[in-house]
């Protein structure tokens, strides 16, 4: 009987089939070493013409996902840990082989390139503007240079993460415009429409927002005190094997929380068998105050996790730089697609970033903000304990504080009342998957804005 396969809008037949066998594989319905149907027979199958499985066959084997053998047809390939490269991506990189070109110093006549000299731009305007910083400018700094970014501030980072004991080399880390940016390359390069996602819930609801983009099925994983929930997470992906799990394991954003070492060893054995592959977004994990390091790139070794910083919480959110540290082959592929998106993130600002990290200003600074969130953390626990508001963790290795709410006040209308007051208050509704949960019966604090005798009027008014 005939399984017609009907292709989605502005998708061709050949497009339609490949989809559909793509996801077979992936999803172990066509496993490793079997035999694709023949060309006649998955014609026949499918209700489409030879020349139609024939183009479709040929991108399977273009992809990885299948190989051809003379005289014995067609035969599916094991996936590597993570899916294979949607085809709508290596598409997209192929057409861009002139800008890659273009990122390499290595020529000496550039009739090629799309822009104009340093001499004609930077060199006689934007340098004189840097101050200090425009002295150890190279001659080409006004080119893109290479998508993986800067090179002495990976090369600095890589020596940072081994301090830390997270083996990583520069071919190891790509620079972004920040974590956002770190996260949407992510989500683009490995993210194809229907793909089952797992998310922290409570979690980073920018995130979701990004997934929802992507057309994921997004699929959240409880949040314990101690981090995601293990029995959750297990449950969910014995069920769906398989995608990305995106994770924060210090001072996680908005429950405040950690991830302990028995969690992590738990989340990354489970994440292994159900080749799940862990995004570990960590903001807060310079801080000095951060206590027992479990996080999970320090356990796997960025074998199955991809680590994403960034400077944004403990230098500026206005520098939009951080990075993602993974495997090589990883990284080759993601910086491809950065080329692709933004040609490359900004050198000038890398380059100040190396200067602060590398002069010793940044651990200092770090230490200054560590007891100063510490400082803040005590005060305003403290006051919301005295005052009788639970808290949902007893860790604050960030700025957050969870503060649950009775079941009978609605988050959101008291977000909007506080805001008549002058008081902007983020409501836990807004970071959770499940509405249901108890857990968005709640506020995000920020603990370096919340010790003012305003907010404590409020909760106490409106708790009374």
């Amino acid at each position: 009987m005939a399984e017609l396969i009907s292709p989605k809008k502005g998708e061709t037949l050949v497009e339609a089939v490949t989809d559909r066998l793509q996801r077979d594989i992936e999803q172990g319905i066509l496993p490793a070493g079997s035999k694709l149907p023949s060309i006649r027979r998955a014609a026949l199958q499918f209700g489409m013409s030879k020349n139609t499985i024939v183009d479709a066959y040929a991108r399977l084997v273009s992809s990885g996902h299948a190989s051809a053998r003379p005289g014995s047809g067609f035969t599916v390939e094991a996936l590597s840990g993570e899916r294979r490269r949607p085809r709508h991506v290596t598409e997209a990189v192929d057409i861009a082989s002139l800008l890659s070109a273009q990122l390499e110093q290595d020529f000496e006549v550039r009739v090629g390139d799309g822009r104009p000299p340093a001499s004609w731009t930077e060199g006689s305007e934007i340098k004189r503007y840097l101050g200090i910083h425009a002295r150890t400018l190279s001659a080409d700094s006004d080119a893109y240079g290479s998508a993986m970014g800067h090179l002495p501030l990976r090369q600095l980072l890589a020596r940072r993460l081994v301090s830390q004991m997270i083996e990583a080399g520069p071919d190891s880390l790509l620079l972004t415009f920040g974590a956002n940016h770190a996260l949407d390359l992510i989500i683009r390069a490995l993210v194809s429409p229907g793909d089952t996602v797992f998310v922290d819930d409570p979690g980073y609801y920018p995130l979701f927002a990004k997934l929802k983009l992507a057309r994921a099925n997004v699929v959240g994983i409880r949040r314990t005190p101690d981090g995601p929930s293990v029995e959750d997470f297990t449950a969910k992906t014995d069920a769906l094997r398989g995608g990305l799990f995106f994770t924060q394991s210090i001072g996680h954003n908005p429950t405040g929380g950690s991830t302990t070492l028995p969690f992590a060893h738990a989340i990354l054995n489970v994440a292994a068998r159900n080749r799940v592959i862990v995004v570990e977004d960590d903001p807060f994990a310079d801080l000095p105050i951060v206590g027992e390091d479990c996080r999970l790139a320090r356990l796997d070794q960025l074998d199955n996790v991809i680590f994403v910083g960034t400077y944004s919480k403990t230098l500026s959110a206005s520098l939009r730089s951080g990075f993602i540290a993974a495997r090589p082959d990883r990284i080759a592929a993601l910086a491809e697609l950065k080329m692709l998106t933004t040609v490359n993130s900004s050198g000038h600002i890398e380059s100040l970033i190396h200067r602060v990290i590398s002069d010793g200003h940044y651990d200092q600074h770090l230490k200054r903000l560590g007891r100063r969130i510490q400082t803040a953390a005590a005060r305003v626990r403290g006051n919301l304990t005295k005052a009788g508001m639970p808290i949902f963790s007893d860790r604050t290795e960030g700025y957050y504080l969870y503060m649950q709410l009775p079941p009978a006040v609605d988050d959101i209308e008291l977000a909007r009342r506080a805001a008549k007051k002058g008081l902007f208050i983020a409501p836990g509704s807004l970071f959770c998957i499940d509405k249901s949960s108890r857990l968005a019966k709640g506020i995000r604090v920020n603990v370096s804005r919340a010790d003012d005798d305003r907010f404590y009027s409020f909760v106490l008014s409106e708790m009374a």
